[in-house]
């Protein structure tokens, strides 16, 4: 059982390994191993003093992979779950395995929902984002920004030309959209 002090049992035994596997256990010699005597399975000397941890308490419902019966008795609780982009983790939690591409590529988008959730979210404060200067786009012209890549082997020299549109593109779009529901609501007045 997983989060015990007990040893977990071997799925095969030493003899088995051998003679499925060439080579195996070519380091078990203990003279050929300085360790050994810290390997050993000593059960006073485990430096457990619970049988299983206690468990650290669930302020709301946590994501878990269904791999797994329960949480792990230790977890983290600084980035809750929220908005559209938590719906997305807990979706990728409840319906895939971490075995399928699917539950990753389902966080990675839950990442980039979460980026978007926090640019928009900073238009409410007194100092929202700007993508003009948070980027660094100044220093390429202040602090010898182009004339440190050419002549140069740089390895990121070769998607420079794509950074524009990457970092830029998003906020142009955006802003694109915004321009047009604007035209639409007073092209209806």
């Amino acid at each position: 059982m997983t989060y015990t002090s007990e040893r977990p049992p071997l799925a095969e035994t030493s003899d088995q390994l051998r003679a499925r596997i060439p080579g195996w256990g070519a380091d078990l010699d203990p003279r050929d191993r300085p360790s050994v005597p810290k390997l050993q399975w000593q059960p006073d000397r485990t430096g457990a003093h619970w049988e299983f941890p206690e468990r650290q308490p669930e302020k709301w419902p946590r994501e878990r992979s269904i791999e797994h019966a329960f949480l792990t008795p230790v977890f983290g609780t600084s980035c809750p779950p929220r908005g559209f982009s938590g719906a997305v983790r807990k979706l990728a939690y409840r319906r895939y395995s971490e075995a399928r591409a699917a539950h990753w590529l389902l966080l990675l988008a839950a990442d980039r929902i979460d980026a978007w959730e926090h640019h928009l979210r900073s238009f409410a404060t007194l100092r929202p984002d700007n993508p003009v200067t948070q980027t660094g786009f100044p220093s390429e012209f202040s602090r010898h920004g182009f004339s440190s890549r050419v002549g140069k082997k740089r390895a990121d020299v070769k998607h420079h030309l794509l950074d524009p549109i990457i970092v830029a593109g998003p906020w142009v779009l955006a802003g694109g959209l915004v321009i047009a529901g604007i035209r639409k609501i007073l092209g209806r007045r």
